[in-house]
């Protein structure tokens, strides 16, 4: 499997389990990694995830972020485990990770937290009640906190993945980055968004790609040429 091939992962932004193994089987080799997301929790997510992971040989990144009480969080990252997963979300709370940490245990399973999510921008935030400061400001200063806590690493758009990066705690930690576009592409709900080439350029050790893919009349040729805007970072 190539690196670009690893780095990339394809968002299963799709309605249920059947159209995500659909969607795999377009893409082929073209991709080892996928995305799986609340939004097809209950068409059969987990479903898919374990027979991705153990029919396929794919990487899976399950995309939960997680919130609720320590207890309640271990409990949750315990159960999910199971499925061998590679990446899973949490909210960047330093009582989330550690709690996640916990429920993760000896697993293979790698605590990625979440930021703010890519879609926000400082008047999300103020109607959020979220404090002063650029929404990049804030960013950097929850991972910061999420990776003192012990996460394996952190969800941030790529405009902040170069400061991220330069942080004495991201040392060997992985920064994921959704809102990442392909050139000419368009931007849909994100609002904070960087091509391929950026986010490699920027410290982003995996990027996630959702509707350029899935929504092209060619899944696999959309994947390939991704993966080489990626090799120009």
């Amino acid at each position: 499997m190539s690196s670009a091939t690893d780095r990339l992962i394809v968002a299963l932004d799709v309605p249920n389990a059947v159209a995500g193994l659909d969607l795999a089987t377009r893409i082929g080799n073209a991709a080892g990694f996928y995305k799986i997301g609340l939004g097809m929790l209950t068409g059969g997510g987990l479903a898919l995830a374990n027979e991705l992971k153990q029919e396929h040989g794919k990487r899976i990144f399950l995309d939960m972020k997680l919130f609720d009480i320590s207890a309640t969080v271990e409990a949750a990252v315990r159960g999910l485990v199971q499925y061998d997963i590679d990446l899973l979300t949490v909210h960047g709370d330093p009582h989330v990770v550690r709690a996640a940490k916990e429920g993760a245990g000896g697993s293979g399973t790698k605590i990625l937290a979440v930021t703010i999510l890519t879609s926000l921008d400082r008047q999300d935030l103020d109607d959020s009640l979220m404090i002063p400061g650029s929404p990049q400001d804030l960013v950097i200063d929850r991972a910061a906190r999420a990776l003192e806590a012990g996460a394996d690493g952190v969800i941030a758009s790529p405009q902040e993945a170069a400061a991220i990066r330069a942080l004495p705690e991201a040392k060997d930690r992985l920064i994921v980055t959704p809102g990442v576009r392909p050139q000419g592409a368009a931007l849909g709900d994100q609002k904070r968004v960087a091509t391929p080439a950026e986010a490699i350029q920027d410290g982003a050790d995996h990027i996630v790609v959702g509707r350029p893919i899935w929504k092209a009349e060619d899944p696999r040729h959309a994947a390939l040429a991704i993966q080489r805007e990626m090799a120009q970072g």
